[in-house]
C-alpha cells in the first residue's frame, strides 16, 4: 500500500485499474483516512474514468477526469451491503429479481401467497424443485427455521397450563422430535373400542408403535413426595401411565391378526409394539433422580418413557441450537 501525503497529514491509497480502452482509463482507489479523535479510521472509494492518451498517471489526483464519483465511508459500506445482497439475484436477469423492500407490491404478495397456499402440498412441492424455485439451502434452511419456532412455541407452552389437546396438536405438527425411526403419525388412534391411544405410529420398518403422553401439570409430578429406603420412586400418576401404555401394547398385539384394524391403520404391521410415554417434568432433577430414571427406563423392554424437558433437549440438540446435555 502507497502513503502519500497531503497538507501535511498522511493519507493511505490502494489503487487498481479496472479497466483500459482506448485513450480511457477507468480505475478505482481506496481512501483510508485516519482520525484524531477515534482510533477507527473512514475507507472512502474513489471511482474515476479518465483520459489517459500517453499512459496511466500515477499520482493520487488526476486533473479533468471524464467522470469520478468518491463514496464515503457510509456509502461505501452501504454499496458492498447492496452488491453482496443483490448482484446474484440480478444477474440472473432483472425480470426474476424480486426486491424485498417496501417496492414489493401488495399484488405480489398475494400472488405467492396463493401459490403456496395450493392444497396438494407434494404436487406443490415437486413444481418447485423440479423447476430449481427455491435452493435447497433455502428449502433446508426454512426447514430448520419452522422447526426452531416450534421448539420455542414448545418452550413457551411449557410455562402455560395448557389442555392435553393443545399437546397433542403440537406433537402431531412436529413428530419429528419423538424419534427418527417414525416414519408418519397414523390417522386412526382406536385399538379399539375400549382403548385409545394418543397416536398410533408407523416406524421405518413398517411396524405399528405408540405414543402416550401425558400433560405437564402440578398433578403430574414425575417422583412420588416421599422416598423409599432413600430411592426416589415413581408417582402414582406415572405408575397409572405405565399401566395404560402398557395395557394398550397388549391390545394392539391381540388386534395383529384382526384384518379390520390392518384397514383402519393402513396395513402397518403390529408385531411386538413399542410405546414412549411423555411424561412430566426433569429440569429440576438432582443427580439422584436421574440416576434412577436410567434404571427405572431399563427396566421395560418394550416402553420408553420421557420427560418433556427430554423432548425439549432433544429437539434442541437435532437442530444444533444447544450443547447442554439432556436433564
Amino acid at each position: 500500500m502507497a502513503t502519500y501525503t497531503l497538507a501535511d497529514n498522511p493519507i493511505d491509497y490502494l489503487k487498481k485499474i479496472l479497466r483500459r480502452k482506448g485513450q480511457f482509463v477507468t480505475r478505482a482507489i481506496f481512501w483510508k483516512i485516519p482520525h484524531n479523535t477515534r482510533t477507527e479510521e473512514d475507507i472512502q472509494l474513489k471511482i474515476g474514468r479518465y483520459i489517459s492518451p500517453d499512459g496511466f498517471a500515477e499520482e493520487p489526483e488526476i486533473k479533468d477526469p471524464k467522470s469520478e464519483l468518491t463514496l464515503d465511508d457510509e456509502e461505501f459500506k452501504n454499496l458492498l451491503l447492496f452488491i453482496s445482497e443483490n448482484y446474484e439475484p440480478f444477474k440472473q436477469g432483472v425480470k426474476k429479481f424480486i426486491p424485498l423492500d417496501g417496492k414489493f407490491e401488495k399484488d405480489d404478495i398475494d400472488h405467492l401467497r396463493a401459490l403456496f397456499s395450493i392444497p396438494d402440498k407434494q404436487s406443490l412441492l415437486s413444481f418447485i424443485t423440479s423447476n430449481q424455485i427455491l435452493s435447497d439451502d433455502l428449502m433446508n434452511s426454512l426447514q430448520h427455521q419452522k422447526k426452531t419456532n416450534a421448539v420455542k412455541r414448545f418452550e413457551e407452552m411449557l410455562t402455560e397450563e395448557l389442555v392435553e389437546n393443545e399437546w397433542q396438536k403440537w406433537f402431531k405438527e412436529n413428530d419429528w422430535v419423538l424419534c427418527s425411526e417414525f416414519v408418519k403419525v397414523l390417522e386412526e388412534r382406536d385399538i379399539d373400542t375400549e382403548n385409545i391411544a394418543d397416536y398410533l405410529m408407523q416406524a421405518y420398518d413398517g411396524f405399528l408403535d405408540i405414543i402416550e403422553i401425558k400433560r405437564p401439570s402440578k398433578d403430574n409430578d414425575f417422583w412420588a413426595k416421599s422416598e423409599d429406603h432413600n430411592n426416589p420412586i415413581p408417582s402414582t400418576a406415572l405408575i397409572k401411565a405405565i399401566t395404560q401404555a402398557s395395557k394398550y401394547i397388549h391390545e394392539v398385539e391381540k388386534q395383529s391378526d384382526s384384518l379390520s384394524f390392518l384397514k383402519r391403520v393402513s396395513g402397518t404391521r403390529t408385531i411386538k409394539p413399542r410405546c414412549i410415554v411423555i411424561f412430566g417434568r426433569s429440569n429440576d432433577w438432582t443427580d439422584k433422580q436421574k440416576e434412577t430414571f436410567r434404571i427405572l427406563n431399563s427396566s421395560y423392554h418394550n416402553l420408553t418413557i420421557l420427560t418433556y424437558d427430554h423432548v425439549l433437549h432433544r429437539a434442541k440438540r437435532v437442530l444444533g441450537i444447544t450443547d447442554n446435555p439432556i436433564d
